[in-house]
């Protein structure tokens, strides 16, 4: 088939390295002869048609070192169970899918990209299976999609935190206080685990390993008969105690196939547990959105780059319904229908449930062994 229109989409929680994908799509395009499209706030801006044209010379220029994304994101749309008030107040939620087809095929787009994490590459999925030519694009800071080594956002979120660490560590140091930092990353530890070991810090609890806070007490402790009295402690956003539950700061209510859990505040609770066991002032620093906002570091303007290039290559290539992946330093792709694993069901959640195919840190990483060599405590 000839390509002659494509278009992109960004979905769910913005990410530095997001305009640097659309550009290097849309400069692609252009060098072929194709002419490039943005659908506004994701899928909500598929199902109501809400699109403009990428112009190299005006909307799509100067993107590379620009944070967020000038087509706008919605991580709270899924157009499969769309949540739709009724004129008498009344809620259901409907099957708009096919809205989104027609749109598609109205519009005369032969390929859309899809720019987002585990869920956004859901639904992308899903599309496929109704006819849609999707070509998935690893979008998250939290580095959770399958089947890829690096997700673009990620080495920002790491630095930003990074930094935090070492601003938190003066302070420590100059109270002889327990610094706590708490950083996203959902149900994966990945921005835990090398922002903490980048940052040198003592404690770090991830999602994989439930920890036991007399252990992090233990390290604090040996740390303080040393002749050091602060430490550090890096906290995963979904990290959990042994025999205890995930903090969560709020439940939403945006339907079926969302992540509608908003996790948070365990942070807090380790702080408070360390200073209540110690009798050390302990406190916690939430990094929360300073993450995943602001300019790419070159590292991310490098890689989202190169998820842009191969992407319209793919496309250019008749290779579709398959997300772009990073692995063993090189850029390639896997199917849609790897990438979602087990998580089958049109329009299902995806996240936290047991058919997630999210990308979590195995024991047997290196950075693992990193961390346990340095005498980092894990909360094991």
């Amino acid at each position: 088939m000839e390509l002659k229109k494509v278009a992109i989409l960004t979905n769910g929680g913005d990410a530095p390295g997001l305009n640097a994908v659309i550009r290097a799509i849309t400069k692609t395009a252009r060098t072929n002869g194709v002419e490039c499209y943005g659908f506004i706030e994701g899928y909500k801006g598929l199902l109501e048609n809400n699109f403009i044209r990428l112009d190299l010379n005006s909307n799509a220029s100067g993107l590379l070192n620009k944070g967020g994304t000038i087509i706008g994101t919605s991580n709270s749309t899924n157009v499969f169970n769309y949540k739709v008030v009724n004129e008498d107040g009344s809620v259901e939620y409907k099957d708009l899918s096919d809205v989104c087809v027609e749109n598609i095929k109205n519009d005369g787009f032969d390929c859309l990209f899809t720019l987002g994490g585990d869920g956004t590459q859901k639904s992308s999925r899903d599309f496929t299976l109704k006819g849609i030519r999707c070509i998935g694009v690893p979008k998250t800071i939290d580095n959770d999609v399958a089947h890829t080594d690096e997700t673009f956002g990620f080495n920002t979120a790491v630095s930003v935190a990074t930094e935090a660490i070492d601003r938190l560590h003066t302070t420590a140091e100059s109270h002889h206080r327990v610094m706590v930092l708490e950083v996203m990353g959902r149900y994966a530890g990945w921005i835990a685990l090398e922002s903490a070991i980048a940052g040198g810090a003592d404690v770090a609890l991830i999602p994989e390993i439930p920890y036991d806070i007399n252990s992090v007490v233990a390290k604090i402790e040996e740390r303080r008969q040393r002749g050091k009295p602060f430490s550090i402690v890096v906290v995963s956003e979904g990290a959990k105690p042994k025999d205890g539950e995930l903090v969560i700061k709020k439940t939403l209510d945006d339907g079926k196939g969302l992540d509608n859990v908003r996790l948070g505040g365990i942070g807090e609770k380790v702080a408070n547990d360390i200073e209540a066991l110690t009798g050390i002032v302990s406190r916690n620093t939430t990094l929360g959105y300073v993450q995943r906002g602001g300019c790419p570091t070159p590292q991310d303007r490098l890689l989202s780059t190169r998820y842009g290039t191969k992407a319209m290559e793919l496309a250019l290539n008749g290779i579709f319904n398959v997300l772009v992946n990073f692995k063993d330093g090189k850029m390639g792709y896997v199917s849609l229908e790897d990438v979602i694993g087990n998580n089958k069901e049109i329009g299902a959640a995806s996240g936290n449930t047991k058919d997630s195919n999210i990308r979590r840190i195995p024991m047997d990483h290196d950075f693992i062994k990193v961390a346990r060599d340095l005498g980092m405590s894990l909360g094991d």
